[in-house]
C-alpha cells in the first residue's frame, strides 16, 4: 500500500486525497510525506511481527502522556548496498534519551543496531527512513512510571522528501512560539512529548501560509525549526546556534559542520540574533528527514536573491555524495547491511 501526501495550495483548500494523509501528520503547503510505503515488517521487542499487527493499547502510558523516547535515521542506497547513515551515533543519543527520562531499555545499543540492520534486510529495502521507539507499555491512568514495563519497537519504511520544495528552497516564519528549554524539560532528548512545541510552531507556520517555523529561545536568539537545525551563512561563513540556544544537538548538523571544515570553510558556533536572519546571504535547515532543506525566505524578506545560494548547494550535493557513500573521507559513517 502507498499512502501519498498531495500539497495544499498556500491559502486555498486541500488537495482531494490528502485527507487520508493529513490523518497521519499535519504539514501543509508544500510539505509532503512522498512515496511513503508500507513495509512488510516491524522489529517489536525482539520479534519481527507484520506491520498491521503492531499495535498497542489505547491506555498505553507512553500514548497518553507523551513518554516514548524515538529517533530518526536514514538508510540510503549506495553502490555497495544500503547503507544506514550514521547509525552508531544516533542509537547513542536513543539510549541517552532514555537515561535521561530514566526509561528502561531491555535491550542493548549492539542489539538494537544489529535489529536494525535486520529489520531493514528481512523488508529488502535499498532505501528507508527507520523509526526507534522506546515506551511504556502499561495500560492505566496516571504519571507515575515506577515499576512500569516497556518495549522498543523500530519501523523502516520508503521515505521520500520532507519538503517538497521543488528544487527552489521553502519560505519561513518567526513562531511567536519559544522552544522549549532545559530548565522546563530536557531539551537534548528525544521525547516523544517535546515535540508538541514543535506541531504548535508548524501548525501557526502552516497556517499562515508558509512552509515551515523557525523558533527562538528563551534568551531572545535563534534556536531551530520545529525539527531541524538552522544555519546562516555570511561572507562565506558557516554560522549555527550553540548548544547554550536548547537546541537538539542534531547528527545532521554535526555532519554539515565536518562536511564543511573539510571543504574549508570557516564554521562559528555562536548565537543569532532574529534580525541576522533577514541580512543572512543564506539560511538552511538541516535534519534526518530534511536532511539539507534551503531556506529563501523568512518572514516575507527574501534571504540574499531570494534564491539558493552557492554553500548550501555546495553542502547539499556533498551531503548527498557522503550520506551515499561517494566520499572515502566520511566513509565510516556508513553501516552496510550486507555483510
Amino acid at each position: 500500500m502507498v499512502i501519498t501526501m498531495s500539497k495544499t495550495k498556500r491559502h486555498g483548500t486541500q488537495m482531494p486525497n490528502a485527507r487520508l494523509a493529513h490523518k497521519l501528520i499535519n504539514f501543509q503547503t508544500k510539505i509532503a510525506l512522498v512515496c511513503m510505503t508500507q513495509a512488510n515488517y516491524i522489529w517489536l521487542d525482539g520479534n519481527f511481527v507484520k506491520f498491521e499487527d503492531a499495535k498497542v493499547h489505547v491506555l498505553t502510558h507512553s500514548l497518553q502522556y507523551g513518554s516514548g523516547v524515538f529517533e530518526g535515521i536514514r538508510c540510503y542506497n549506495t553502490s555497495k548496498g544500503p547503507a544506514i547513515f550514521r547509525l552508531h551515533d544516533h542509537a547513542r543519543r536513543f539510549f541517552d534519551s532514555a537515561k535521561i527520562y530514566k526509561l528502561p531499555l531491555k535491550i542493548t545499543q549492539k542489539q538494537f543496531e544489529e535489529a536494525i540492520v535486520e529489520l531493514i534486510n528481512k523488508n529488502k529495502l535499498s532505501s528507508a527512513y527507520i523509526r526507534p521507539f522506546g515506551f511504556y507499555k502499561d495500560i492505566g491512568i496516571g504519571f507515575n512510571v515506577k515499576g512500569k514495563s516497556s518495549s522498543v519497537a523500530i519501523a523502516a519504511i520508503e521515505f521520500g522528501a520532507l519538503f517538497d520544495d521543488h528544487g527552489k528552497g521553502i519560505r519561513c516564519k518567526v513562531s511567536s512560539w519559544e522552544r522549549i528549554n532545559s530548565t522546563i524539560i530536557p531539551a537534548g532528548a528525544k521525547i516523544s512529548g517535546n515535540y508538541i512545541n514543535s506541531i504548535l510552531a508548524s501548525l501557526e507556520a502552516n497556517d499562515a501560509g508558509y512552509d515551515e517555523a523557525i523558533l527562538m529561545s528563551g534568551t531572545g536568539t535563534v534556536a531551530e525549526g520545529p525539527g531541524e537545525n538552522l544555519f546562516i551563512v555570511n561572507d562565506n561563513t558557516l554560522i549555527t546556534p550553540p548548544k547554550s540556544a536548547n537546541i537538539l544537538l542534531g547528527i545532521t548538523r554535526d555532519s554539515v559542520i565536518k562536511i564543511a571544515q573539510r571543504a574549508g570553510i570557516d564554521v562559528k558556533e555562536r548565537d543569532i540574533r532574529r534580525e541576522e536572519l533577514y541580512t543572512s546571504d543564506e539560511i538552511f535547515f538541516s535534519g534526518t528527514a530534511a536532511e539539507i532543506t534551503p531556506i529563501v525566505s523568512v518572514d516575507s524578506r527574501d534571504i540574499g536573491n531570494g534564491k539558493i545560494g552557492p554553500v548550501t548547494s555546495m553542502l547539499k550535493d556533498k551531503y548527498a555524495r557522503v550520506a551515499r557513500g561517494e566520499e572515502k573521507e566520511f566513509s565510516s559513517w556508513l553501516t552496510f547491511t550486507k555483510g
